[in-house]
Formats: C-alpha cells, sequence, structure tokens
C-alpha cells in the first residue's frame, strides 16, 4: 500500500519528446522577451534566461507585464512592490493603482463571441461580446440600485452557465466581492464557506441537469438561505424554462426571479461607470479544501488576480482573440476564475456544466469540435478516462483546431501524456499546469518556445521564483523535493478572512520552512530540460478525481454519528488504479458494530452533506486510533 503522503516513483527521464517548437516570433512570449530586452538592455537568449531574469527582477517583471499587456488603470501606482519585504512579509504590489477587473476584461469586438453554451444534445447559443456588455451593465445597475455597493460580497450556488459568468462579472463591476461553490455541494459544505464571508446577496438556479437527470435545488437552498441571515436577495436563474413558486421556499419572501430583478432597472447609465477599486481590493473569495477544520476563506485581489491571470493566458499561452477554450470546471474550483479572466483576450469561452461521461462519454470533445475549440483543458483524470476507453479520437472528431491541450489538478501520467499525443491532438502542445486555489494561478505550465517532455509540466511559470526544498530546506534538483516559492507575487492572497495579524496565514505557508511560500505539494525539477514533475500533495489534503478534499471535511460529518467513537480519513494509491482511494477507519463506540445499514447511513451523510467525492472508498473498523502528541 502506497499512502497520500508517500512519494510515488517518478519515471527517469529518458529525452522522449512530444512537440518541438517552431521558431516562433509571433508568440507573446517572444514579444514580451524582446520588449524587456530592450527596455532593460539584456541579452536573454532563452526561456530560462527569462525565467530567472523575471525572479532576479520579479518587481520590474510585473510592471512590465501590467505595461506590455495594457492593463487600464484608473489612476496610477507610487510603488509596485516593497523589494526589501521577504514573501512572508505579504508585501502589498502597486499601491496607489485603482482599477476594474470587469471593465478590463470586457475587450472584445462587439460582433465577435465572447460565450459559447454548450449541452448534452443541446443547440449551441453564441453570446456576443455586444451582448455581454448589455447583460452585465444592466444587472450592474441593478445591483447598485438595489444597494450592493464596493465591499459588499455575492455568493453564486450555481454552475458553469453564461448566467452565472454574468453575475459575476456585474458583481465585479461595481466593486463588490464575488464567491462561488459547486452545485454538487451539500448544505454542510456551502454553509462552511458561505457563513464566513456573510453575503448581501445570493444568485443559485433552481435545478441542474446531470448525467441525463434533473436535480432540483429546493431542499438544499432551504438549508443554505436558513443558514445566512445576511442574505438579502435570493437572485434566481430560470435556467431549466419552468414555474418558480417561490412561496414553496423557506424564506421565498426573499427570492426574486433574475427576469423580475431586472426588470426593475428603467435605464442602463451611457457610459456605464465602472468602480475603480484599489490594486489590492477583495476580488474574489477563494476556500481552501477544509484540511484542519472550516475551509480557510482566501482573499485574492482585483490586481493581483488580473495580472497574474493574464500573464498566463497571454505570454504562456499565447491566447488571441481566434482563440476558443474549452475547460471543463464547475463554480468551486478555481480553474473557473482563471478561464473567466481568458476573455481578457478578446476570445471565446465554451461553457459546459453537464456530466463529462455520462450518459455519453465523449462529449467534452464532441464539443471541442463542433466549437472548434483551439485550447481544451480538463482535470488530468479526464484524460485518464480517455485512455481506458482506448479510441482514436482524432479519427472520430474533427480535433484540428486544437493548438493547446490543459490538464492540471494532480499529476498527468505519461501514458496519458502519450495518448493525447497519439489520439486527440498530435499537433497540440500539452500544457500540464500546477499551481492552486491558494495563488489563483499555476506555478508551473507551459511555453510554446519549449519542447513537451512526457510525464513533465514544461517550464517554471515567469516570476515564480520556485525550487524544490529537501528536509533540510537546500534546494535540490533531478531528486523528489517540496515545492516552494522564494519571492512574493501579486496573486499571493492579501488575507484569511477572520485572521488576526495574518496568523492563520503564516501558519499555512511559513512555517515549514522560513521566510519560504511551501505549498504542500511534493515535486522533481529536471535540470536536463527544466521542466518539473508533480507528484502529489506533502500534507493531508485528499486528491479525488484532480479536485482536493480537506479530510476536516469528512470528520465533520462521521462525529455527528454516535455510534463512532473516534475515526481517521486517509488517502491509498493503488497500483493500477487511476484515482486516489479514500479510507475511513473508526473506532467504534461501546456496544455498537459497524453493520452495513449504518455503512450506508454514513456514506449516504457524507454525500448529501458534502459531496460524492467525499465518501470514502471503504470503511474499516479499529481498534484505536493512533494519536500524536504535539508537546
Amino acid at each position: 500500500m502506497v499512502t497520500s503522503n508517500s512519494i510515488p516513483r517518478v519515471p527517469s527521464f529518458d529525452g522522449s519528446t512530444f512537440y518541438r517548437p517552431n521558431v516562433q516570433s509571433f508568440t507573446y512570449e517572444h514579444k514580451f522577451k524582446q520588449y524587456i530586452e530592450k527596455k532593460f538592455n539584456v541579452q536573454l537568449d532563452t526561456y530560462h534566461d527569462l525565467h530567472r531574469w523575471s525572479c532576479d527582477n520579479y518587481a520590474d517583471f510585473w510592471e512590465s507585464v501590467l505595461l506590455f499587456t495594457d492593463v487600464k488603470l484608473g489612476s496610477n501606482y507610487t510603488e509596485v512592490v516593497d523589494k526589501s519585504k521577504q514573501i512572508s512579509d505579504i508585501p502589498q504590489w502597486f499601491r496607489g493603482a485603482t482599477l476594474n477587473y470587469t471593465e478590463n476584461c470586457l475587450r472584445g469586438k462587439d460582433e465577435d463571441v465572447a460565450f459559447i453554451s454548450a449541452g448534452v444534445n443541446r443547440e449551441l447559443v453564441f453570446h456576443t461580446y455586444a451582448k455581454l456588455r448589455s447583460d452585465i451593465t444592466r444587472l450592474a445597475t441593478a445591483l447598485r440600485e438595489f444597494g450592493v455597493v464596493s465591499g459588499d460580497v455575492a455568493c453564486g450556488f450555481l454552475p458553469n452557465s453564461y448566467e452565472t459568468s454574468v453575475a459575476m462579472f456585474a458583481v465585479a463591476a461595481i466593486g463588490a466581492t464575488w464567491a462561488s461553490a459547486s452545485v454538487d455541494f451539500g448544505p454542510s459544505g456551502v454553509l462552511d464557506r458561505f457563513r464566513q464571508v456573510k453575503p448581501k446577496i445570493l444568485f443559485t438556479v433552481e435545478a441542474v441537469t446531470y448525467k441525463g437527470k434533473r436535480f432540483d435545488l429546493k431542499e438544499k437552498l432551504d438549508r443554505i438561505v436558513s443558514g445566512l441571515p445576511t442574505i438579502q436577495k435570493v437572485i434566481q436563474f430560470n435556467n431549466l424554462n419552468s414555474l418558480i413558486d417561490f412561496s414553496l421556499y423557506e424564506h421565498g419572501e426573499k427570492y426574486e426571479s433574475m427576469e423580475t430583478f431586472l426588470n426593475s432597472v428603467k435605464a442602463v447609465p451611457t457610459p456605464f461607470v465602472f468602480e475603480q477599486v484599489p490594486f489590492s481590493h477583495p476580488l474574489f473569495i477563494m476556500f481552501s479544501s477544509g484540511t484542519t477544520g472550516v475551509p480557510k476563506a482566501m482573499v485574492h485581489t482585483v490586481g493581483g488576480t488580473l495580472l497574474k491571470h493574464v500573464e498566463e493566458h497571454l505570454i504562456q499561452g499565447n491566447s488571441h482573440s481566434s482563440d476558443r477554450i474549452m475547460f471543463y470546471t464547475t463554480c468551486g474550483w478555481m480553474m473557473w476564475n482563471w478561464l473567466m479572466t481568458f476573455i481578457y483576450c478578446g476570445g471565446s469561452i465554451v461553457l459546459f456544466d453537464e456530466s463529462p461521461l455520462e450518459p455519453d462519454p465523449h462529449v467534452l470533445l464532441k464539443v471541442a469540435s463542433v466549437t472548434k475549440s483551439s485550447i481544451i483543458g480538463m482535470g488530468a483524470k479526464m484524460y485518464d478516462e480517455y485512455l481506458k476507453m482506448n479510441v482514436d479520437f482524432k479519427s472520430l472528431y474533427d480535433l484540428q483546431n486544437i493548438r493547446l491541450v490543459y490538464s492540471t489538478g494532480s499529476p498527468l501520467k505519461v501514458a496519458s501524456f502519450e495518448f493525447i499525443n497519439n489520439k486527440i491532438a498530435p499537433q497540440a502542445v500539452i500544457g500540464s499546469i500546477s499551481g492552486g486555489t491558494d495563488i489563483i494561478g499555476c506555478f508551473v505550465g507551459c511555453s510554446l518556445s519549449l519542447p513537451v517532455y512526457p510525464g513533465e509540466c514544461q517550464c517554471l511559470y515567469l516570476g515564480m521564483n520556485i525550487k524544490a526544498f529537501d528536509a533540510n530546506g537546500h534546494a535540490v534538483e533531478d531528486r523528489q523535493g517540496e515545492l516552494v516559492c522564494l519571492t512574493p507575487f501579486p496573486s499571493m492572497p492579501s488575507h484569511f478572512l477572520g485572521d488576526v495579524a495574518h496568523a492563520r496565514y503564516r501558519k499555512a505557508y511559513f512555517e515549514r520552512f522560513e521566510g519560504v511560500w511551501a505549498h504542500g505539494d511534493y515535486c522533481e525539477i529536471r535540470s536536463a530540460t527544466g521542466g518539473v514533475v508533480m507528484l502529489g500533495r506533502s500534507d493531508a489534503t485528499l486528491n479525488r478525481g484532480g479536485v482536493r478534499i480537506g479530510t476536516a471535511e469528512i470528520y465533520s460529518i462521521v462525529e455527528s454519528f454516535s455510534e463512532i467513537d473516534d475515526s481517521v480519513v486517509a488517502g491509498q494509491l493503488v497500483p493500477d488504479f487511476d484515482d486516489e482511494h479514500i479510507l475511513l477507519f473508526v473506532r467504534m463506540a461501546a456496544d455498537y458494530t459497524l453493520t452495513e445499514t449504518l455503512r450506508r447511513r454514513i456514506c449516504t451523510q457524507i454525500r448529501t452533506m458534502m459531496s460524492p467525492r467525499h465518501v470514502p472508498n471503504a470503511i474499516h473498523v479499529v481498534k484505536d486510533i493512533p494519536v500524536r502528541l504535539l508537546l
């Protein structure tokens, strides 16, 4: 047995490649390198030279990204960052600057397509930038008239739909802050997150479809809304075109359909005024996996989030207005927030909010084909599923437009690299990317100027001063170590909610190695390629299907059973099995035994209150639970 706290064996580097770049002077990366060389009078021959310069001169680098990508500021900054401060000091970036996230993102031409809504057995729906601007500014005006102001929080309990995107951008347009959770979360999981942010507004839907079935959300919403006394208005999208009787809901008086809410707007001001907020103003509140208790509420800033995402989409991914991206994600994963910023490039986002495997296991690649997507992405486990199918997808569907294939959430197996290259998109760069909710972006990932080596993320991302540390805090290459970051970057959380003097923040990232961000991932940095092999988590976080799950969320349910005296949750990596097993070990209370009925009750409660991903693969009775005394 290999537990989740063990480091898996790494395939050795054999020099084979799937992709070798041509000389690409047209890429944003190349143009940015030329920009840096001219501005700072330096010579940078390779990507790795550029990376080293970006880390040694991180203040100049991030200022150059802001200027090169033409981020629009309402007022200018007086200082980029205080370089005398360490990363553990959590320094403030671009002091004095103001901007608006939504205003910056709405750059596409009116007639171009911003979003494409897709689904199983549904016609594609195209939403232009003109429509997107109109829908955002109308909803933003309605929110302003209702009394939502800068600093208020709006939450979304929503699927990955066009309406969800409009809601988020409208909230950001008026300087308010957004937090969201996936509709597959149970009420306890949602309340553990949303209670912390004290939302004024909740956006939701009455039901969703998944695996071809309708799932009504009323029962969940009754518990969620009852548990959030700060909510003044619940705005519900009628996404399935059914009649809704709000009197049947708990606190139905707070509910209003989106149509009715928008009808209160007599006119949208022309021009619409986007709220200019400080660079460090809260944009997104993201949530940790809940390893050591209630999930931590991490505040990500307007400027830091925008700048990091723009660097990744434009410079690392070379995204243009001609690109269409289909990235399979829910609104509870940071990849959704990352995906939304893609429209800064002026391209199109393809939205899909149903099951990727049932009833049609080919549906994602079918959608990529019919939408002529040039960039696709999903969790690594989805590619493992395709590998099992062993279907030559490129011969079934027109996938020739795909130039970049993203994979994230967990390490992408060498066999899956090979399958993507042979059976999906031989012409594409395979961009295995890795980062986290904590930074709302990536530490390592892809570059069009570098070869793709199977099993590796191509490179350390620009501006991210990454090393692999051994247990003694020494940087190592060509062997396993813990991923750390040595210097500050703009998309660090500004703070955790309710965290006095950054105490929890520092414990989360800076306790392992003094003055250095320790991310909780094992990796190997390879000297021969400059690439990185990701090896999984080094902490108590589980990883099911590419989604990180905190053990504390499972404990919170198990502890409610009087039949259980104590318990421990562990992850298990099983040979020839593609996903992490979750094992629950329980010590029974006196006079109780673990019956099949009790097993089912525990699993049903975990599934209902948290999510299907939290349900353990097996429950085992043990005589006692080991305890570590922290003296």
